[in-house]
């Protein structure tokens, strides 16, 4: 070897280190909702990282195409300290343990909750746009937002007799419940959440033999070909039911932000074919 040559083994290990595509500094999300807001209030190269969810159609609040984009990180300390980014979006889901680990190489973090209305959605959008030093596109967002209410929103009629009952499902046997954002969405769309119906007080699991003897008008689901929903409508076609079947896709039913406007647009467009 001449001298001052760099050994081939020296230039693999710099290289396994730290993958040249994930940029030093900047923003890094460890939670999906955040990665849909985030990739809405900054340019993509302020970007160092996203969640590992929003690689995974399942739990994805963002198309796939965008999502590969950027590269993902599953959260944990080491590797978010590695990438020494100016600011973590992180989950209050987040282990105490990891986020204290945040603080101590002093990085900042915006802690973020799950919003279970459309206002507490908009006003999350604003802090994070605050944080971001994006507060006129956080606005531009939640004007969107407004918009997509107002078009989707259908009339209080008294008693609510005219609001066709509905059954979101999440995955398999899964619904949604009460006082969630979808549940919230679902009446802005002129439905009424029928989970309480059967005996559900918040979000879980409905079996086909509880609703087979009472069935809700509509029911929506995301896996519309899966055996759980063909065992559904085979049964709920034998007792003679007028339910609608609904496609709700997936990655609708995983968090608030920029989601709930194509979610209200999507619930708006499901109500208008019950017309």
């Amino acid at each position: 070897m001449r001298r001052g040559a760099i050994p081939l083994f020296a230039i693999m290990l710099a290289g396994c280190a730290q993958p040249a595509h994930v940029a030093r500094g900047g923003i890094v999300s460890t939670n999906p909702c955040a990665d849909a807001i985030l990739i809405e209030l900054v340019e993509p190269d302020r970007i160092a990282a996203i969640s590992h969810y929003s690689h995974n159609p399942a739990a994805s609040s963002i198309a796939a195409d965008v999502a590969r984009r950027f590269p993902s990180t599953a959260g944990t300390a080491e590797e978010v300290i590695a990438l020494d980014p100016e600011l973590v979006l992180t989950s209050s889901f987040t282990p105490l343990a990891t986020r204290a680990a945040y603080e101590r190489a002093g990085l900042k973090i915006l802690v973020m909750n799950s919003p279970t209305t459309v206002e507490a959605s908009k006003a999350q959008i604003i802090e994070v746009a605050a944080a971001l030093g994006a507060t006129a596109r956080g606005k531009a967002l939640n004007v969107r937002i407004d918009a997509a209410v107002i078009a989707a929103t259908q009339p209080e009629r008294e008693g609510g007799s005219t609001r066709p009952s509905a059954l979101l499902y999440i995955a398999g046997d899964l619904v949604n419940g009460s006082d969630t954002l979808l549940d919230e969405l679902l009446r802005k769309a002129g439905f009424r959440d029928a989970a309480a119906d059967y005996g559900l007080a918040s979000t879980g699991n409905l079996p086909i033999e509880t609703i087979a003897a009472r069935p809700p008008r509509v029911i929506m689901t995301p896996d519309d070909t899966s055996r759980t929903a063909a065992l559904r409508r085979r049964v709920l076609a034998r007792t003679g039911a007028a339910t609608t079947e609904a496609h709700f896709p997936r990655n609708l039913v995983n968090c608030g932000g920029p989601t709930i406007i194509p979610a209200l647009a999507t619930l708006a467009k499901i109500r208008r074919s019950l017309s």
